[in-house]
């Protein structure tokens, strides 16, 4: 457990020094962290903990993406979008060296009344998070046409994209290691841990306990299914349509 704990400050830290210090530094420990742990996984004989490496792998690799792709000239919205493309294939990469199944990872469809549920939770926590960060839209007019795309890109790029890494593949890997509280508890605060970029302790606290709640509803129900909406929509509506609207 040392071990995991130590890799999350290190996760930790990296984010701070590229929010605070400065991005190039903290790029170059996030890739430090990358390669550190693909080299665990290698020299690793434990199935699972070799599993969690890979896994834990695709958080830095995230940070690393979002810095070192050239990005200038394409408009915000679309960043999302070049970022998911290597970011999902590093991830069924991850998933195919595992060896789990699509079910193992949550992609399949189960107590859909609850998951419809849970995916209108997205549109309370999209309000909770702008009343926090209050940030600019990303699109300038609130037209069907002007949101269909963008809201499609939020979808895939942060609601499937980020929760079969964290839900889906870290979730499952963390619960084979460390069992189900603190599993659940270690992915929800990694995931947490890559929004102190916002600079805002309140909104790293507000996501730590929606990524337990998220948690907490793919180890119910083994679905992503609600996860994923309820992510996308809260990106939707803290993005898209609130900003507009106020």
């Amino acid at each position: 457990m040392i071990l995991w704990i130590a890799i999350l400050i290190a996760i930790i830290i990296a984010e701070v020094v590229t929010a605070v210090v400065s991005p190039i530094w903290g790029m170059g420990l996030h890739a430090a962290l990358f390669v550190l742990l693909i080299a665990l996984a290698s020299f690793n004989h434990r199935s699972a903990d070799r599993k969690l490496c890979l896994a834990i792998s695709l958080a830095p690799l995230i940070r690393v993406l979002s810095l070192s792709m050239p990005l200038v000239g394409f408009a915000q919205i679309n960043w999302y979008l070049i970022i998911s493309v290597p970011l999902l294939a590093a991830t069924f990469v991850v998933v195919r060296m595992v060896r789990y199944s699509r079910c193992d990872i949550g992609l399949k469809v189960s107590h859909l009344p609850l998951q419809l549920l849970v995916a209108c939770t997205g549109l309370v926590f999209g309000l909770v998070e702008y009343y926090i960060l209050s940030p600019e839209p990303l699109v300038e007019t609130m037209t069907l046409q002007s949101l269909l795309l963008p809201a499609f890109i939020l979808l895939v790029a942060t609601g499937f994209t980020e929760e079969v890494i964290f839900r889906g593949v870290m979730q499952r890997s963390a619960l084979d290691v460390m069992g189900g509280r603190y599993a659940l508890v270690y992915v929800a605060a990694v995931f947490a841990a890559l929004h102190i970029g916002y600079l805002s302790i309140l909104d790293v606290v507000f996501v730590f306990v929606v990524a337990l709640f998220f948690a907490l509803i793919v180890k119910r129900t083994g679905s992503l299914l609600g996860v994923t909406l309820s992510h996308a929509l809260t990106n939707i509506t803290l993005y898209l349509v609130i900003p507009l609207l106020f």
